[in-house]
């Protein structure tokens, strides 16, 4: 059971690779975010295959054009309400930001 259905929050789930996000969409989660933007950005065998470096994501134009071009790069689970965007880890993070929804 999800988080939101047992705390009977509506939800959508987008899945990303799928549907990816685009610049606007990026942009507008950035805006709401409560986390470093350079958190958005996943370091794993992709990005090492990639050589990519914390440089290239250091600034919110740089985590933008690095998550269009590679989408499997973008952390998850991300949150988004009408007003607040976390990265959903630790899960108690998204119960905490869900709670005060209900």
């Amino acid at each position: 059971m999800s988080i939101a259905e047992e705390l009977g929050v509506s939800a959508e789930i987008v899945l990303y690779i799928k549907t990816p996000p685009d610049e606007a969409t990026l942009r507008d989660v950035i805006a709401k975010l409560e986390d470093p933007v350079t958190d958005l950005v996943r370091r794993d065998s992709l990005w090492k295959k990639l050589g990519l470096t914390d440089d290239d994501v250091a600034t919110t134009e740089q985590v933008v054009a690095v998550l269009v071009k590679h989408k499997q790069l973008l952390q998850r689970p991300v949150v988004v309400t009408d007003t607040r965007a976390i990265i959903g880890r630790p899960k108690e993070r998204v119960r905490e930001l869900l709670a005060d929804l209900v």
